[in-house]
């Protein structure tokens, strides 16, 4: 339950990064840009933003309820123990290891496929007026068409995520802003043969 409630952080970021998307824009057309206008952005698909939102909030509701289902099927319906006691069940069972092997694999299918969906999804709905289903799949096939490069991303994502994690969040100061222009660079690079 843990794991995806932290990972649906992950799902909203692109949507919080979307001013550091504009700065870069900006940037890179050699316009100035203020704190304003990064925190006013008017994307060019306009709703359809909201409308991502909405989809990848829902996946996220869909993980949370997985993680509760498989916990549920590993140690049945009763209350969760509480943080302090589920290193221990996890660790020193044999179901908490059978359920950390399969909520891992099927943690890593949702969090495969929000990463898919997402990661150019947002900067596109910025730059372009697009729906968000088009802009989605054109996300995920972006992400298939260069998919060494993204398994790349994705681990080098996590990492700085679990640093932020283990600095009690204080690394996002630094490392949030990087990963955003990154990651409108990125779709920049990877998504112009596509225009």
């Amino acid at each position: 339950i843990l794991f995806p409630a932290l990972a649906g952080f992950l799902i909203v970021a692109p949507f919080l990064a979307i001013g550091l998307y504009e700065k870069s824009r900006a940037i890179g057309e050699g316009r100035s840009i203020t704190l304003g206008s990064m925190v006013r952005v008017r994307p060019r698909a306009g709703a359809q933003v909201f409308f991502t939102g909405l989809l990848l909030s829902l996946l996220m509701l869909l993980w949370t309820r997985a993680a509760v289902l498989l916990w549920s099927l590993f140690f049945g319906v009763t209350a969760f123990p509480g943080l302090g006691h589920v290193v221990g069940i996890l660790l020193g069972t044999a179901s908490g290891w059978a359920m950390l092997v399969i909520g891992t694999a099927i943690g890593g299918l949702f969090a495969a496929f929000a990463f898919s969906v997402s990661v150019f999804a947002v900067p596109m709905l910025l730059d372009r007026r697009i729906d968000a289903l088009t802009a989605m799949a054109t996300s995920m096939k972006l992400v298939w068409n260069n998919l060494p490069t993204m398994i790349g991303w994705g681990a080098m994502v996590l990492v700085l995520f679990a640093v932020c994690v283990a600095t009690g969040l204080v690394g996002m100061i630094l490392i949030f802003p990087l990963l955003g222009h990154a990651t409108w660079h990125a779709y920049k690079a990877m998504a112009r043969p596509e225009e």
